[in-house]
């Protein structure tokens, strides 16, 4: 998405819900960049900010953008996601198009594309399935703090009152701002999106189309294409930075004030020396080793290896080095065509810039200086074909062929601190799983890991001995080598980050990463006023016993409080025997009254639980059709004081939530039931889950 003056394309910015680029006299004098198709080194666009209002920005995001947001429910702010994926998908073609510009092939679009929508159609799934259809979350049962039951206290999740600024990579311009926005729209955050500037080209593109799709509301995405370094200094304790780039750029943002001492909240995945281990018993010739090479020459390879989960260290068995760096050669040599990515054939494109070739190529001269060995590829400039022979190879594409190195010094600072951000792996040796455990440790804090092995015991001493160092560990094996998602693939129902070098962020993780946007806050008060605020009916919090059974309510009518006690109905021996014989559950309990007596539990033969809840559900249950469609279940179900033969028992059912569904003519009731004894004794609790009409 492109703007052209003075007959340059410039790379536009959206912000207070327009589009804006430079002035002319800007783009003729100001700070610029410009970029260029990877593969073949064409002038693409210019990329400006000079005269952006960033502060406009930030407080167009505060105002506008959180009245639009803060007017949604978590369901509702769900549905536009799974809306905008389902428009992103329809259109996705010219985002394939543009992505080629970037270097990268059809399956690395795929990851980047339809990867990014991917993850709106999971958070729009998992919005409506896992949150309530209200503007609060409740974390945890209420805590009883005072003997008369009326000073309870809970935890509650509310939207950050501020904006998230979202700085992306270059490599992954769509799936890294989507996986940013996704979670942080479900929470009712606004975005400020800022990429990475080689490749921010196309998420304009992305921005142009949300924008016409006309589904998110105002202030709910910016788009600054370009610089923006005084950004932080408008954010405060409000606010949330959410940044993937290298650890020496996070590093510097998180010393800035508004970071280090104004409260920003900062996460960030960085830099990962990421590693794979091969199980001494994953010997050549098993299925596992075939795997494991697979999955190696897969992550050097896609996206030419820029991926910040891909694999950098291969540990392996001392004695299969060579067997492992001979295969993925010959992998390599078989599978990968490397090629301008719009070339037939082509598997493997360019990186996504000459500075990222020179950088990479940097990165390997000092691997080498400092031990390392080249034991396959070269630095030197590859030979590109094309089976296309239109599109031919440009001297100014920024190609490199896959790299592996070995080494002597398995241990040598370099092979664990520095990172080649392309198609580069070492592969080393270990001694025994312990010496992996210690080599994989020395990357000092990693995205995510692949241990392959299909020896049980030796998948649990290298997991429990790698996990605290990694974000996300991978079990490779025959089991699932065909079902994996991957070493290198995110899973947005899974945290994504690491410890230590990588950052120590959590993005994605499901809801986790929607409550990074939120405060968590301990709440006190009253039944009463916890019911108010969390839209959830507390004990001891008011109850309306009307002339009218709430089963006979629709959603409506009904409300929270809404309540019914059942009349006692007495337990006889003969009704336990019966049921005893009935179901087959003859526990002693229920059947031997000597027995029953001497469990400390028991005063003697008791009826059955699931006797008391099926008979208390007749107690409650209005039986003629009306607006309950369906009983789906229980929670929290306990059961407290046993019921002998000659007890009564009856129910309380109280309206404790109501979740009206969006998209359907009814909506999910939960009711708090106690069921209690003659004597006023809890005999069980639980909620039950029913279905019904709006």
């Amino acid at each position: 998405m492109t703007s052209t003056i003075l007959g340059i394309d410039i790379v536009p910015s959206f912000i207070e819900d327009a589009w804006w680029t430079p002035t002319q006299e800007t783009v003729r004098t100001g700070a610029r960049t410009v970029v260029r198709d990877a593969s073949t080194g064409e002038e693409l666009a210019v990329v400006s900010t000079d005269g952006l209002d960033t502060a406009a920005a930030v407080a167009y995001a505060r105002s506008a953008g959180q009245a639009a947001l803060g007017a949604f429910t978590f369901h509702e702010r769900a549905l536009k996601l799974k809306e905008l994926a389902q428009y992103l998908n329809a259109h996705r073609q010219p985002l394939y198009e543009l992505s080629a510009r970037t270097g990268a092939t059809r399956g690395d679009s795929m990851v980047d594309i339809d990867g990014g929508i991917g993850v709106l159609f999971t958070f729009g799934s998992k919005g409506r399935r896992e949150l309530p259809n209200a503007q609060v979350i409740v974390d945890g049962p209420a805590e009883t703090l005072s003997k008369d039951g009326s000073f309870l206290g809970t935890h509650i999740h509310t939207r950050l009152p501020g904006v998230a600024v979202q700085i992306n990579a270059f490599n992954f311009p769509v799936w890294g701002m989507l996986e940013k926005l996704a979670p942080a729209f479900l929470a009712g955050v606004p975005t400020i999106v800022k990429p990475a500037t080689p490749t921010g080209y196309l998420t304009a593109a992305v921005v142009k189309l949300i924008i016409e799709s006309d589904i998110l509301p105002r202030g709910a995405l910016q788009l600054i294409s370009g610089p923006a370094r005084d950004i932080l200094d408008y954010l405060d304790y409000r606010d949330m930075v959410s940044f993937t780039g290298s650890a020496s750029t996070a590093n510097h943002l998180k010393s800035h004030p508004s970071v280090a001492t104004g409260g920003v909240r900062f996460t960030s995945e960085t830099d990962s020396l990421n590693a794979a281990i091969l199980g001494p018993d994953a010997v050549p010739g098993t299925p596992e080793f075939e795997a494991f090479i697979k999955s190696l020459v897969t992550e050097v390879t896609v996206k030419a290896g820029q991926k910040c989960t891909g694999i950098r260290r291969t540990i392996v068995p001392r004695d299969v080095v060579g067997d492992v760096v001979a295969a993925a050669g010959e992998r390599i040599r078989q599978r990968v065509v490397l090629g301008d990515p719009r070339a037939e054939g082509v598997t493997m494109g360019a990186l996504a810039s000459l500075e990222q070739l020179e950088g990479v190529q940097d990165a390997v001269r000092e691997l080498l200086a400092s031990g390392g060995s080249l034991a396959y590829g070269s630095l030197d400039a590859p030979n590109v074909t094309h089976a296309d022979s239109s599109i031919a190879p440009a001297p100014g594409g920024a190609f490199m062929a896959p790299v592996l190195l070995t080494w002597e010094d398995v241990e040598a600072g370099a092979l664990h601190s520095i990172e080649a951000f392309g198609p580069v792996a070492s592969v080393i040796g270990y001694d025994d799983v312990a010496h992996a455990v210690q080599l994989a440790a020395l990357g000092a804090g990693s995205l995510v890991a692949t241990v392959c092995t299909n020896d049980p015991d030796i998948a649990r001493e290298l997991v429990t001995g790698i996990a605290a160092h990694h974000g996300r560990v991978l079990i490779l094996n025959r089991e699932d080598a065909r079902s994996s998602t991957g070493h290198g693939s995110p899973v947005p129902h899974l945290v994504h980050g690491g410890p230590g070098r990588a950052g120590g962020g959590e993005e994605l993780g499901g809801m986790r990463s929607v409550l990074h946007h939120m405060q968590r806050t301990a709440l006190q008060g009253s039944p009463n006023m916890l019911t108010a605020i969390t839209g959830i009916w507390h004990t001891g919090a008011d109850r309306s016993f009307g002339d009218v059974h709430p089963f006979r309510k629709n959603l409506a009518e009904l409300r929270i409080g809404d309540a019914v006690t059942s009349a006692l109905r007495e337990v006889t021996l003969e009704d336990i025997t019966a049921f005893a014989e009935t179901t087959g559950d003859t526990f002693y309990a229920h059947t031997n009254q000597e027995a029953a007596a001497a469990n400390p539990f028991f005063p003697g033969i008791v009826a059955h639980g699931y006797l008391l809840l099926s008979w208390a559900a007749g107690l409650f249950v209005d039986p003629e059709p009306g607006p309950v469609l369906a009983n789906y279940g229980l929670e929290t179900l306990r059961f407290i004081t046993p019921v002998a033969a000659g007890d009564s028992i009856r129910v309380t059912l109280t309206a404790k939530r109501i979740t009206p569904r969006e998209t359907d003519e009814y909506g999910e009731v939960a009711w708090d039931a106690v069921l209690t004894n003659q004597h006023d004794d809890v005999v069980a609790t639980y909620d039950v889950l029913t279905l019904v009409e709006k």
